[in-house]
């Protein structure tokens, strides 16, 4: 049996026809030579065909069964207008995976529709995450918006839409991608079993790619938690001891140090803003800018009051103590997406000697700042750069992004989840409890995730609160929806 085999040079797909001895004449275009090459395969498959100035030339090929219908338009450019349906040559697409019902085994075991069938249902779970059919009613709202000829008489208002079409669009193609490369490897491996060809028996390496795509699908999967409008900023995280003087200062310091640790997991800059140390141990506030991407999708699931149970250090009876520590996280939305304009006059400038260690220069000169938004009343301090500009450049753009935030919440009335929420430090406000003692635990109230091992997630492993938090969130919006 003779075969034609195009290789997908990213992916190492096969696209093989079977022969059965017809001729391919007119069947070949040019439209069907742009789509080849627009769907990404290498130019060498192309240049396999020999053609003519009026368009392919006609090849004898033996035992070829094939007909213009086969062929399933899964490579057409994407658009707002409409979005291609990828299957296999046999016409099998990932609903029809999910239909079949086919077991999903252990990672480990080499079944490639076991495979298959983890992959197509994680593309499922994000097309659901992403609201795929509003993304593409969005997108082409978006179109429609970005084809106007005086869109960019306003060009902050075309930023912000052009920035928008282009996040949606990649989402999509990202997902179309990933359909389509799941849909090649199975024809690759139906085809050479059924071919029974030695050449084409590399299922090992194939196996390899699904189970590596299997692997990346649960990543895309929590990509795909976070889709909401500023999940993609860089962000604040505050942190306010409650009442209990030193006790909480000292586990506030600590909370601290876990989202510092963290942030530092995830690949995330960290620049201490502002920190108001306690009288003997720990911090009554502090405040640090975390820089990267999806770092406010991340943080956003910590907003809240964290309690801790422990033996107190500093209680020379050894007694057990409850301290409180407050969190909250403000996106960073960036140049031209703020909400709220800050008027010269409505602000007040303070300036005093910063606190702390210092050094040579920090304590010796009125380097400190703090900006008053009179209007509100919130208050931005930043005293640890060295020089005044520097401080006053870092609290006005914390001051900015908590008037943005407060707009926010007042537009969505959801202040007790950001900013509002270190109002209220006490019990029954918390949202997840740490015991050192009696017993060892860690556990969201709000999820009733929990693990028995405090001290690492003390030191940062936080991951498992933030998405069981975030899916959970997802779920029970899905639910009232």
């Amino acid at each position: 049996m003779s075969s034609l085999i195009i290789n997908r040079s990213r992916s190492r797909a096969v696209l093989l026809w079977k022969t059965h001895g017809i001729e391919i004449a007119s069947i070949f275009s040019h439209a069907f030579a742009d789509s080849v090459s627009a769907s990404g395969f290498s130019s060498d498959a192309t240049r396999s065909f020999k053609t003519t100035s009026s368009g392919f030339e006609s090849r004898k090929i033996s035992n070829l069964t094939f007909s213009r219908s086969n062929f399933v338009s899964t490579t057409r450019p994407l658009s707002s207008e409409a979005v291609p349906v990828a299957s296999t040559c046999d016409g099998l697409t990932v609903e029809r995976i999910i239909a079949n019902q086919w077991p999903i085994l252990d990672e480990n075991e080499s079944d490639w529709k076991s495979h298959a069938a983890a992959i197509a249902q994680s593309i499922q779970v994000i097309k659901r995450r992403l609201q795929w059919k509003k993304l593409l009613v969005r997108l082409r709202m978006l179109s429609v918006e970005l084809n106007k000829p005086h869109l960019w008489d306003d060009p902050t208002h075309a930023g912000k839409i052009s920035r928008e079409h282009g996040s949606l669009t990649g989402k999509m193609k990202g997902v179309m991608t990933f359909e389509r490369e799941l849909l090649e490897h199975i024809d690759m491996l139906k085809l050479a079993k059924e071919e029974n060809d030695s050449e084409l028996e590399s299922v090992g390496e194939t196996m390899s790619a699904l189970t590596e795509m299997r692997r990346v699908s649960k990543e895309k999967e929590l990509e795909a938690l976070l889709s909401a409008e500023n999940d993609h900023c860089s962000c604040y995280i505050e942190v306010q001891a409650g009442a209990g003087g030193t006790e909480s200062n000292d586990w506030a310091s600590m909370v601290m140090d876990m989202y510092k640790t963290w942030a530092q997991r995830r690949k995330f800059s960290v620049t201490v803003v502002d920190e108001m140390p306690g009288e003997m141990a720990g911090i009554k506030r502090a405040t640090i800018k975390l820089n990267g991407e999806y770092a406010y999708g991340y943080a956003k699931a910590e907003v809240g009051v964290h309690r801790l149970v422990r033996i107190s250090p500093f209680d020379s009876g050894k007694r057990r103590h409850t301290s409180f520590a407050a969190v909250a996280v403000i996106p960073i939305l960036g140049d031209g997406s703020t909400r709220v304009q800050i008027n010269d006059s409505d602000i007040r400038i303070e300036r005093f000697r910063s606190g702390g260690a210092g050094g040579q220069h920090a304590n010796t000169t009125d380097s400190a700042v703090r900006i008053i938004h009179i209007p509100t009343g919130i208050t931005a301090t930043c005293q640890n750069e060295r020089s005044q500009h520097m401080n006053k450049a870092s609290a006005m753009a914390v001051l900015q992004s908590r008037l943005d935030q407060l707009e926010m919440a007042r537009q969505t009335a959801m202040n007790a989840q950001h900013t509002q929420s270190l109002t209220e430090i006490s019990w029954g406000n918390q949202i997840r409890t740490y015991v050192l003692h009696p017993y060892r635990m860690v556990k969201d109230l709000r999820t009733n995730y929990e693990v028995s091992d405090p001290d690492a997630v003390l030191e940062g492993d936080l991951d498992g609160f933030i998405l069981s938090f975030l899916s959970s969130s997802l779920d029970k919006s899905d639910d009232e929806h």
